[in-house]
């Protein structure tokens, strides 16, 4: 192991008192916080799952990290706010973390090699092997032997979705959206993006709530709805096999108002709402509710707000007609009209509920993206494209965490709400003293931790044989 000099460092007195400092505290981790992501993870069994996603080609006998150990330290890592691998030539040494994901000697006092003595979790070129590993690998290969089943990986994400239903849900609003990961290398399919204004990757997401189904990393060269049918359709498929009376609703801004999906949700019994680019028709539809808004807004000076209900059907794109709702909006800074595309029924949802109940709650989706921006998933830095897209889901599994430690241990309290860079720094950074014997791993965490009576209630919630209703 590293040995750190005992040497005092002398500092500036407070007071009448000198302060001096050394690194003889012995094993203290700054991540006690690693014990609730691994409470999370029991409790749905997501590294299990995930570790079933892969295909090991590697020589059983020569293994000394297992693939759903390396999935754990990658994705406990990722939700404790580590975003490289670097990070880990360092973490792989913390005993405590080493514990969590599962290794009988978390010191690493047995390792095969001398050189890796000392070290109890995998090193960052081990893990980085995950990651580069190319689909065809098989045993013959030299180094990267663990191949990534996208598909699979996507089916267990929707599975433990719809596991976490205590009774068949009645409706599921389910959000698609396109973001940008900006790149500053020269990694494979590297485009530039005119709207954006730099090169990037254009991944594509889906969230039911918080709770994320799934993702595609594309190349940014492509419009932004491309192959959102193909995306959609095995979920889909998977929620409906367990859920049939399910009403679904699939909601999304208008870059994806296109007469394929729509098309495609028509045909298979789906519902839809989605955003509407203006345009002079659609304007002329609204003029009469905007007439009234703008007076509406000269007589009180507030923004005032009116709604149209109309059949429209493009020119050249559109295959029928189809409901579209406006919004006729006048504030200070003048007309602000919006249009959604609909099939739902207006006996059912009325105009105003469909565009600010329904539709307007995709804003969510927008934090969301932040939240996942907020677990690295724009450490897009490596050359091969199919090691960027792996690591989009190793931040997936780290916010679906978030989400189930939010969901059922955080319900009620301060924290409830919080997004991931909060947990980090309020409930999952803890000092802790790490002591491992024969019989035990000791961990004491620190007594001066301000949130010790919610990070026990946690633990408790977490363990509990049901949700927290």
């Amino acid at each position: 192991m590293t040995e750190c000099t005992t040497e005092k460092l002398r500092l500036e007195a407070v007071g009448r008192r000198c302060v001096e400092a050394d690194f003889s505290g012995g094993q203290v981790s700054s991540d006690g916080g690693v014990l609730v992501l691994r409470e999370a993870d029991r409790r749905i069994g997501l590294t299990e799952r995930l570790a079933e996603c892969f295909v090991d080609h590697r020589d059983s006998e020569l293994i000394e990290h297992s693939v759903r150990e390396l999935i754990a330290q990658r994705v406990y890592t990722v939700a404790l706010g580590y975003q490289d691998l670097n990070d880990h030539d360092l973490l792989s040494r913390d005993p405590l973390l080493a514990t969590m994901i599962g290794k009988q000697d978390p010191q690493g006092e047995h390792r095969r090699c001398d050189k890796d003595r000392g070290v109890g979790a995998a090193s960052a070129s081990t893990l980085g092997r995950i990651e580069r590993t190319k689909a065809e690998a098989n045993r013959g290969s030299r180094y990267e032997k663990v191949v990534c089943d996208f598909e699979k990986l996507r089916n267990s994400f929707v599975q433990t979705f719809i596991e976490s239903f205590r009774r068949p849900p009645q409706r599921l609003v389910l959000d698609v959206d396109p973001t940008d990961i900006e790149l500053h290398g020269n990694q494979e399919q590297r485009f530039y993006h005119g709207y954006y204004g730099h090169y990037c990757y254009l991944p594509m997401y889906l969230f039911c709530g918080d709770y994320p189904l799934s993702v595609k990393l594309r190349p940014s060269n492509i419009d932004g709805s491309l192959g959102v049918v193909e995306f959609l359709q095995p979920v889909v498929e998977q929620i409906r096999k367990a859920y049939p009376a399910v009403h679904l609703i699939i909601r999304a801004d208008s870059g994806f108002c296109r007469e394929q999906l729509m098309a495609w949700c028509e045909q298979h019994g789906i519902d839809y709402v989605l955003g509407m680019a203006k345009n002079v028709r659609l304007q002329d539809a609204l003029s009469k509710q905007m007439q009234q808004a703008r007076r509406e807004h000269l007589q009180t000076g507030k923004a005032a707000r009116y709604f149209a209900d109309f059949r429209y059907q493009t020119l050249n794109t559109w295959s029928r007609t189809r409901r579209v709702v406006g919004k006729a909006e006048y504030m200070d800074k003048g007309a602000n009209p919006r249009f959604v595309v609909t099939s739902l029924l207006a006996r059912e949802y009325e105009k105003r509920y469909l565009y600010e109940e329904l539709y307007c709650a995709r804003g969510e989706m927008e934090n969301r993206l932040k939240e996942q921006l907020d677990l690295f998933a724009d450490r897009a830095s490596c050359h091969c494209f199919r090691a960027n897209e792996i690591r989009l889901w190793w931040s997936m599994a780290a916010h679906l965490l978030v989400v189930i430690i939010r969901r059922y241990a955080l319900k009620g309290t301060q924290l409830e709400k919080a997004q991931a860079p909060t947990l980090q720094t309020r409930l999952f950074k803890i000092g802790a003293v790490v002591s491992v014997s024969v019989r035990r791993v000791y961990i004491r965490l620190s007594s001066a931790f301000p949130l010790q009576s919610l990070f026990v209630l946690v633990l408790q919630r977490l363990r509990l044989p049901q949700p927290v209703s």
